[in-house]
């Protein structure tokens, strides 16, 4: 009997899905909607992961009875919650069985093949996580408010704090911070008047202060970076020295991971490309290339989960 393995990488705006044979060789990869599992009780999640393996097989040229020969693991958005995942693996899914994993998890199977090692996120968010003999480590991912100190939301936030405090006088400024101030209207009460959200606000019961409900999402401060980029290539001291703060916050992950025992790390996400050259100049070996992306950590993990 031919077994095969489905991984899904779920996010909140899309999900991937990839249908593998017992070699974890790909026979077809699909797509679906958003994959969130915080998402109206991972609902759209459902309705997305069962529509693109019907769309997997179909593609593959495998008739979709053979679901129930398939071993499928899930490393979705919003899965850090253990009630979540288990939740979301009690549903009626028509597989032999399934594994549901933070999406972290999957970022790191694929990064280390499957073996041990850490994998830190770095784009608009960021986490941390590691497996080092059997053990399970995991830090960070904490959302924009409380944590995600890696990200490009929060270096991006940093520069337009910069970017106010360099305008008012307070501290030096750059060519940096003049793109960013003219990028945003040209005066502090443009950015002051962008940073506030549009809604209506509501009083909190007992505060006797207006209380906005929104406020810029984090993409909104992650999309500086192309920019920052640009100017740190060209010797920015701004960008320079808020790059120092990026890195000063991966030694934290650094240090924490080594503590643990861990010998190597890679990163994903965009903004985590980006850093390669700096982190191997600063941790040598101990930065190695992702050697799959998320989506194939999520078949591997399938078949580590569910081998024969």
């Amino acid at each position: 009997m031919t077994r095969y393995y489905l991984g899904v990488d779920g996010g909140g705006t899309n999900c991937r899905i990839r249908l593998a044979d017992e070699t974890l060789a790909t026979l077809a990869d699909a797509g679906g909607g958003r994959s969130n599992l915080q998402i109206d009780n991972g609902d759209p999640a459902y309705r997305s992961i069962t529509e693109g393996t019907k769309e997997v097989f179909a593609k593959a040229g495998i008739d979709f009875a053979e679901t129930k020969n398939t071993y499928a693991c899930f490393g979705m958005a919003g899965g850090r919650l253990a009630s979540a995942r288990t939740d979301f693996e009690a549903r009626d899914w028509p597989f032999a069985a399934v594994k549901v994993y933070d999406d972290i998890d999957i970022a790191r199977a694929g990064a280390h093949g499957g073996e041990d090692g850490a994998v830190i996120i770095v784009g608009t968010g960021s986490a941390a996580m590691a497996i080092v003999k059997g053990q399970r480590h995991q830090c960070g991912g904490w959302g924009f408010h409380i944590g995600d100190q890696m990200s490009g939301a929060i270096l991006g936030r940093e520069l337009m704090r910069r970017t106010v405090e360099a305008t008012d006088g307070l501290v030096s400024g750059s060519p940096l911070t003049e793109a960013v101030l003219a990028r945003f209207g040209g005066t502090i009460d443009a950015i002051m008047d962008w940073s506030f959200p549009k809604e209506e606000s509501h009083v909190v019961s007992g505060a006797g202060a207006p209380q906005t409900l929104l406020g810029r999402a984090p993409a909104e401060f992650g999309a500086l970076m192309p920019l920052f980029f640009e100017y740190f290539e060209k010797g920015d001291a701004v960008a320079k020295e808020l790059m120092e703060l990026e890195l000063s916050y991966i030694d934290n992950y650094v240090r924490w991971f080594k503590a643990r025992g861990v010998e190597k790390m890679a990163a994903v996400g965009g903004f985590g490309t980006r850093l390669y050259p700096l982190m191997i100049a600063r941790y040598g070996e101990f930065i190695v290339t992702p050697k799959h992306e998320p989506l194939h950590g999520a078949v591997i993990l399938a078949k580590q989960n569910f081998a024969a």
